[in-house]
């Protein structure tokens, strides 16, 4: 009988390596994933401006988003979220820095765009995918854009009490 030489066990991975198949792996799902959405929502953006529909969007969405105490421009913010939430939080930064939004507007427009943010991405990604009962659909949409417009209400009674405009 003749004796099998003892397999050797795989070498650990170090720290190093993991964290660095991680960086890869993060680099590939920012490259991928999350910069075309941000794309597609600066692209629509700029769309708006420069054919001077978001000037008139403003206009039409001013009663709305007046409610938050916001301009009516903010939409813009909040439909580029619905792409990417980096690209809603980079809208508002830019729209801050263009003098469109104040600091205080463009701080209340952060969390909503967390909340409600790839809204259409993640819909299409897991609820279409995992074939969840279609009754429940309308509300799946709903539930975060209910959650975004809580969120602008508590962000605007902690900025009023805060003193930022």
């Amino acid at each position: 009988m003749s004796e099998k030489p003892a397999v050797a066990a795989a070498p650990k991975a170090s720290v190093v390596d993991t964290f660095l198949k991680g960086c890869v792996r993060g680099f590939k799902v920012g490259i991928e994933n999350i910069t075309p959405a941000m794309i597609l929502g600066y692209t629509l953006v700029y769309i708006l401006q420069a054919t001077g529909l978001m000037d008139l969007l403003g206009t039409v969405f001013s009663p709305v988003m007046g409610l938050f105490g916001l301009p009516g421009e903010a939409f813009a913010v909040l439909i580029s979220a619905f792409f990417a939430k980096a690209s809603g939080c980079a809208t508002a930064a830019t729209m801050y820095a263009a003098g469109t939004l104040t600091l205080g507007q463009a701080s209340m427009l952060l969390p909503a765009c967390i909340l409600m943010g790839t809204l259409i991405g993640h819909y299409a990604r897991i609820v279409l995918v995992t074939d969840s009962n279609k009754k429940w659909h309308p509300l799946l949409l709903v539930i975060p854009l209910l959650d975004a417009a809580i969120s602008l209400v508590v962000m605007r009674i902690i900025l009023t009490f805060m003193g930022v405009s």
